[in-house]
Parts: structure tokens; sequence; C-alpha cells
């Protein structure tokens, strides 16, 4: 098509309009802060807090074994989604957190859903099916629930409850609240569309809302490597200029400083931030068992990460007769919530309609 000199010259000063649009309105300059493996050290932290985060840590572990190990008897009701090897990023995040602050967590949400606090009790009545259960025995694994300890409902569909943690993080910001929301979702997640759109829509308001990328490499059996054109999700994150962090190595002191830090400025009405926590999941997509001989993945991969697991390495930081104490009494609760679970009863007939929504 061919422009007369009239037209040329109208296009031109759009452009120019559109550069200095973009320039005014263009957000500060954002720098990926990375905290690769070699940059570990040791913690500045007082006794009592190492203890705390060595007992959420070792509680998650052994609560999932105990899973691992009860769910062949088919007792559980519910696939399961195991978090062992993961449980670093929950609990790093949600030790920076208040009581009063909300999480959305996914559906390998074992590990969120108690390090935010939420009863053992209640958890394994659920994976039995259980009246007692924290979602009525209705629910299952996917959809832990717990308001009473700031637990939004997780999700079976990936990345759904990134929307409503940007929604709840609304909320917040118009009731004039220093509270915050969390969301916590795998790399998978990453690539639906919802996931820009929450970006785009929490940093567009500055929604006092973190998002919490646990990357562990794979959706289901297929890795990044033929799912992403490229592994940059931090700097694809940047682009909607907000702060990004990006942990390599599950550090749960690295996590608990970049969440502490990301919380901090949000309470001031900083906005949005974004932590990718590469991580690692020790057993198979779901179910109990390990499943190094699918083919998908080799076990020479998981060194890396036995190597530096962070249940133990945080035990070592604990006198030897304290710790023995920790574990001793993690063990105490576990056979207690078994116990609950296997003698409260299923839910009566009449409960099957309620919290059920359709039009007549």
């Amino acid at each position: 098509m061919l422009l007369n000199g009239v037209a040329l010259k109208n296009i031109t000063q759009r452009r120019r309009r559109c550069k200095v649009l973009i320039g005014e309105r263009g957000q500060t300059e954002q720098v990926i802060r990375r905290h690769p493996a070699e940059q570990a050290r040791e913690p500045a932290l007082a006794g009592a807090d190492l203890e705390r985060i060595y007992r959420l840590l070792r509680l998650i572990r052994r609560a999932e074994e105990e899973i691992a190990r009860i769910y062949p008897s088919d007792k559980i009701k519910s696939p399961v989604h195991l978090s062992i090897g993961q449980e670093a990023v929950s609990v790093g995040v949600c030790d920076a957190l208040r009581p009063d602050d909300v999480v959305a967590p996914t559906y390998r949400g074992h590990a969120a859903y108690l390090a935010k606090g939420g009863p053992l009790r209640g958890l394994f009545a659920e994976l039995y099916g259980k009246a007692t259960g924290v979602a009525g025995g209705k629910g299952g694994s996917m959809h832990l629930i717990d308001m009473s300890h700031n637990v939004l409902g997780a999700s079976a569909v990936v990345g759904t409850t990134i929307p409503i943690a940007v929604g709840y993080a609304l909320a917040l910001k118009r009731s004039k609240s220093d509270r915050v929301s969390v969301t916590f979702f795998g790399d998978g997640a990453t690539e639906e569309g919802v996931f820009a759109e929450s970006l785009n829509f929490a940093a567009l308001h500055k929604l006092p809302v973190l998002f919490v990328c646990e990357n562990n490499y794979y959706a289901i059996h297929t890795p990044i490597t033929r799912r992403w054109a490229t592994n940059r999700l931090c700097e694809r994150v940047e682009t909607y200029g907000m702060p990004v962090d990006q942990v390599d190595d599950s550090d749960v002191f690295k996590l608990r400083e970049v969440a502490a830090g990301a919380i901090a400025r949000m309470r001031r009405g900083a906005g949005p931030s974004f932590i990718e926590c590469r991580t690692y999941r020790w057993r198979e997509h779901v179910g109990p068992n390990e499943d190094y001989d699918q083919g998908y993945r080799a076990r020479e991969d998981l060194n890396r990460w036995l190597k530096d697991d962070q249940v133990e390495r945080v035990a070592r930081m604990i006198a030897d007769e304290r710790r023995t104490q920790i574990d001793a009494e993690i063990e105490i609760d576990i056979a207690d919530a078994v116990e609950f679970a296997e003698t409260s009863p299923f839910p009566e007939i009449d409960k099957l309609y309620t919290n059920v929504f359709a039009s007549t």
C-alpha cells in the first residue's frame, strides 16, 4: 500500500506519542534477585525460631511419609500429591506470615496447609473421607480448606487458586488492611492464561499478593525443557513491574528471608511480588511411590536434592536432646491424628447435597 506524505507524517507522530506515553507510564526498572546454591549461609536465628522451623519441616515430612504408608490400604479415599522434598517452600514462606494472612495452596497442598497452622487431625480425617475432616470428608487431599487458620480452599484444577488469592488481596486492599495474600502454584500453572491475567491485574492495582512458584521442573511427567521456549520465568514476570526473586536450592532460610522482605513491602502498600522457588518432588506426581523407573526422569537427578535436604540440614542445627524430644512429640501427634481419622464417622447421607448449588 502506498502512503502519501500526510499519512506518513501522522504515523510518525503517533509512534512518537506512543513512546512518550510508554515512558510516562513505565515502571521503575526492577532487578531480578537471584539466590544461587553457592550463596548458602547459616541463619542468624534464635534457638526458638530454629526449633519452630524444624518442627514444621519434620511434621510435614513425617505426616506425608505416614500418608504414603497408609495409602495402599485403601483407607485414604482420595488421590494424594505429596510434597516430600518440597517442604521448605511452604515452611520458609509461611513462617514469615502473620496468623491473619491468607494462603491459597495448590492441590499438592499438605505442606502449605500444615505450615500455615492447619490442624493435623482435620487433614487426616479429610483424607479418610470422614465427617470430621476440614472439608467434611467431601473434598479430600486436593481440596483442603481451613479459614480458621486462613487457608483458602485448594483446588484440583491447575492455576485456579491464583485469581482467588488475587481477589482476596483486592478485598484486603479495599478494606485498608495490612494483611497479605499468598498463592502457591507449580511451574505448570504458569502456562495457564489466568497466570498472566492475575499478574497484570495485581501489578496494575498494587495488590498485596505474593506469587510463589514451586518450580519442580515437571508438569506431571513433562519437563520444562519440552514446554518452555526459555527457562527465564522471572524475566517474564518482571515485565509486569513487580519485584522478583529466584531461589535455586530450596534453602528454607533464604526463602524465609526473601518472603519476609516481599511481605514487608506489601504491608507498606508497594504491591505484589513474585518468588520462583526451584525445588524437586521426591515421589511420583500422584500417589505414594517413587517413579524413577518410568523413563521420564533419572534417580541421579535426585542426588543433589538429597544432599541439600532441608529437614536434615535444620535437624543438625538443633541440640540432640531437644531434637529427639521434638521428633517424639511429632510422632505422638501423627499417631493421634491417624487414630482420630480412623475412629471418626463418615458423613451422613443427608450431607450429600450440602454446599452444592444448582438451579432448579
